[in-house]
């Protein structure tokens, strides 16, 4: 069974994490190609860990745009644990802290070359949009939306 909550975003197993999705981004792009300021613990409204049977498998954070908008910021699966839903697990968990802070829209932010990562996002009903904030411009990015509330 799978289990998402809310856990401090510096604990070893969110590291950890980060620190894998990193690799696959430069595995994928030759680098973490993301503008702007990476998200830190002060500045993420909530981080959330999906666990079985104590295993970190994946996470992701919510950082504030702004009232009303929240942009979910680095969401990731381990390579072994995708294709059964933890993906869409973590999303909606990050769509209920979001309409719990009282967050109206959700961003994001993808790349083109995660296209397992689009299909999961517009699947769940986001829409593309032009990139906005740091990312305007940006070939590696690629701009989703949805309103939630």
């Amino acid at each position: 069974m799978i289990e998402i909550a809310a856990e401090p975003f510096d604990s070893p197993d969110s590291v950890a994490l980060r620190e894998d999705l990193a690799r696959e981004l430069t595995e994928r792009y030759g680098a973490d190609l993301e503008p702007g300021k990476k998200p830190t613990a002060a500045d993420v409204a909530v981080w959330v860990v999906a666990r079985e049977d104590g295993r970190a498998l994946g996470c992701g954070a919510l950082r504030s745009l702004g009232e009303p908008v929240v942009e979910i910021k680095r969401m990731y699966v381990r390579r072994e644990a995708r294709g059964r839903g933890i993906g869409a697990a973590v999303l909606n968990r990050l769509e209920q802290e979001a309409v719990e802070r009282g967050f109206r829209v959700v961003r994001l932010e993808t790349g083109p070359l995660q296209p397992e990562a689009v299909h999961l996002y517009e699947r769940a009903g986001y829409r593309e949009i032009p990139c906005f904030g740091t990312y305007a411009g940006g070939a590696a990015s690629r701009c989703f939306e949805r309103r939630i509330a």
